[in-house]
């Protein structure tokens, strides 16, 4: 049993990994936020502890004892990462083991402006052991979440459902011209959750670079897999009385788009995925969703969303969900 201290631990992605931690009933968790715990809230072996990210004393006095620092905050405001560094400073200072930035996504970071704090985070941390190891940490990269191609459909507990360029729901995609054979890698937010705490278990040492790979494929691929599972789908009234089946998949429809006119935001296109995650102001939702979504899509071309595979090979008996086997039990009987 050991302590873990999750900060930013109130958000979806924390949940998820909070919700396996807690059935595991081995560990003793701080839950850091800078919200005040909801009225009532309680959850066995977990803490919540409203926390001043800026504050480097009182960090470091909260973190006295604990063993794993999971940090999951978005700084996409503060791309000098200030807060990160705070919090490693203060890790550093309480002694803490092991220490996880805040990744959770993408491995590669060129296009995706608003991951800045993450460069900066693990040059940081690189400077840090240069010339000996003052903390094991591990950068956690699951690529693209497989949650998000069920939306509007709630594939988890927690995690937010936000659109992506790949629109199962509505039979749709877009693409970069040529980028049918860029690949990505794409893992559930339950394997996510599963493969973390195992790997607190862990009694070897951490990679640096964290990479889990639920599954890798191609674009054409998981266009061609959305066009397998959303082709048709049936509705079953009463067997006794009436079938309905009802024909209304075939091809998605796909928009190719022009690099060179999504690096200057020229680029037209008949729809927008819109990107309300939780880290996003509302107010802000729609002016960011096509500046990310092109980024997104030259990511993907410069090979940012291919994760390694570093606790696939730690972990060699976890099994990972297959995206066929997990969009075609999400989607079965959906519209």
């Amino acid at each position: 049993m050991v302590k873990i201290a999750m900060i930013g631990g109130s958000g979806n992605v924390a949940q998820e990994i909070i919700d396996v931690l807690v059935a595991s009933n081995k560990h003793e968790i701080l839950l850091l936020s800078r919200k005040d715990a909801p009225a009532g809230w309680t959850t066995p072996n977990v803490t919540w502890i409203k926390a001043d990210y800026e504050d480097s004393k009182q960090l470091t006095k909260i973190l006295q004892g604990v063993h794993t620092v999971l940090s999951f905050i978005a700084t996409q405001d503060d791309p000098t990462s200030k807060i990160q560094k705070t919090l490693i400073d203060a890790a550093v200072q309480a002694s803490v083991k092991r220490f996880a930035p805040s990744e959770w996504a993408s491995s590669g970071l060129e296009h995706l402006s608003w991951y800045a704090y993450k460069g900066e985070t693990r040059q940081y941390l690189k400077e840090l052991n240069k010339d000996k190891k003052v903390l094991e940490y591990t950068l956690f990269q699951p690529g693209l979440f497989l949650n998000y191609l069920t939306g509007p459909y709630k594939s988890s507990k927690h995690v937010h459902v936000v659109e992506v360029p790949f629109d199962f729901n509505k039979r749709r995609a877009l693409l970069l011209e040529g980028g049918d054979d860029d690949r990505i890698t794409l893992t559930t937010v339950q394997d996510l959750a599963n493969v973390v705490v195992r790997a607190v278990e862990f009694e070897g040492e951490w990679p640096v670079v964290g990479g889990i790979r639920g599954s890798d494929m191609s674009i054409g691929q998981l266009i061609a897999l959305g066009e397998k599972i959303r082709g048709t789908y049936a509705s079953f009234i009463d067997l006794r009385i009436l079938l309905i089946f009802n024909e209304t998949g075939g091809p998605f429809k796909v928009e190719k788009l022009n690099a060179d006119e999504l690096k200057s935001g020229t680029f037209t296109n008949s729809w927008t995925p819109k990107l309300d995650h939780p880290s996003i102001p509302p107010e802000q939702v729609d002016m960011l969703s096509k500046f990310i979504v092109a980024g997104i899509l030259l990511a993907i071309s410069a090979k940012g969303f291919i994760c390694s595979d570093e606790w696939n090979r730690l972990l060699p008996d976890y099994k990972f969900t297959e995206p066929e086997e997990f969009l075609s039990e999400a989607w079965r009987g959906k519209p």
